[in-house]
């Protein structure tokens, strides 16, 4: 699978100076963290799984989490552990069917070395499980669960836990609930693929639920712990885990308190004002917003309840062309001594020391995701991805 593959070669090559690469269940866990993308999420309980799973790919998604957890109510929890096995089954079948990277989402650790039994010789299309509120005390028995299911299949299983416990929303108790989950993610390191934010459970614990027109860094109680979690789970040290960004709740707005937060400029210049309204109307402009917010708050990746969602997320995580020609620059062997440099567009400072880890992450994200040509924008990403 490749970000972009369901748009024509001849449209790719249109719009990518380098075009994403190709990956799968067997690709680097690094290569695979970045990748991940826009991960939507589905009820497992959806009685036509199989075929959704199958269309979304066809339609982009790479990565999907199949929930057991707080998208179902708790009476149907084992008949969607019978469907997730059905579904599977009927997936399995299906020779040369693409499908994205899948994950379930479980309520407790005794389902996963249950749920990887019953799958049997399916459990080949499985690439882990999501662990929800994930705190030391709490995880450690997922992660052992997951290292126990991993040696009894054979099968190579990643972890993604959810970080949406009040003790780590809470100030007294945050700094000491950071470093235990630091503890318990480091113990278990080849198998966490990424750190998710919960941000609606972070929410909740003060009764709060920001608006379609307001972004998770408006809601200040919710961006400080953003910040915590970037802070110490989020280095580009070597230490750290890909954090991707918290779920967009909306679809669509009937009535907006505010000024639209799209500029109408890129759109201008790329002859999409259609294209902007649209966004708008169906509350897009908060979702461009947040997901620029959550890339400089150092977040990759993003949870996606609605497919609408997907397409904006990956066309603003495709890298810029002035963006791959600044970290080229600074990542030079020439420049292992450091120094300072103009940017060939001549209108920032390069600074190779202090540039250099973003330089490096923008490789990669640029091997993900793709390097646009120097006259394409994301408004023209966004614009080609939409089926026709």
């Amino acid at each position: 699978m490749r970000h972009f593959g369901h748009i024509a070669p001849e449209v790719r090559q249109r719009l990518f100076h380098q075009e994403p690469c190709e990956f799968g269940t067997g690709s680097p866990a690094r290569l695979l963290s970045a990748a991940l993308g826009a991960t939507l999420y589905s009820p497992a309980t959806r009685p036509r799984l199989a075929d959704d799973i199958v269309k979304q790919a066809g339609l982009g998604v790479v990565s999907m989490v199949l929930c057991l957890e707080d998208s179902i109510d708790d009476a149907d929890v084992v008949a969607g552990e019978e469907n997730l096995v059905r579904q599977f089954a009927d997936l399995a079948g299906r020779d040369g069917a693409e499908l994205p990277l899948l994950f379930v989402r479980v309520r407790t650790p005794e389902q996963i070395p249950d749920l990887v039994q019953r799958l049997g010789v399916s459990v080949r299309l499985l690439s882990g499980f999501v662990m929800p509120k994930f705190t030391e005390e709490r995880g450690i028995p997922f992660l052992e669960a997951l290292a126990s299911a991993e040696a009894a299949s054979g099968h190579r299983l990643f972890a993604m836990p959810v970080l949406e416990s009040p003790e780590l929303l809470y100030r007294e108790s945050r700094v000491e609930t950071l470093e235990g989950i630091a503890r318990a993610v480091d113990k278990y390191r080849d198998r966490v693929l990424a750190l998710r934010l919960g941000v609606t459970d972070f929410c909740s614990s003060y009764g709060l639920r920001r608006a379609p027109d307001m972004t998770a860094y408006d809601v200040h109680v919710v961006a400080s712990v953003i910040s915590d979690v970037v802070n110490l789970l989020g280095r580009a040290d070597g230490t750290g885990f890909t954090v991707t960004g918290p779920v967009w709740e909306y679809f669509r707005v009937p009535e907006r308190m505010f000024k639209p937060m799209l500029r109408t400029s890129p759109f201008l210049e790329g002859q999409a004002v259609e294209l902007r309204e649209k966004l708008i109307e169906h509350a897009m402009d908060g979702l461009l917003r947040e997901i620029s917010l959550d890339q400089a708050n150092g977040l990759l990746g993003k949870t996606c309840i609605h497919p609408s969602h997907v397409l904006p997320v990956h066309a603003l995580s495709v890298v810029s062309h002035e963006e791959f020609g600044d970290a080229a620059d600074i990542l030079r062997p020439e420049r292992g001594g450091g120094g300072v440099l103009r940017s060939a567009y001549t209108n920032k400072m390069n600074e190779v020391k202090p540039h250099r880890a973003w330089a490096e992450r923008t490789m990669l994200r640029a091997e993900v995701f793709g390097v646009a040509r120097e006259d394409v924008s994301f408004v023209d990403l966004l614009a080609a991805g939409i089926p026709g």
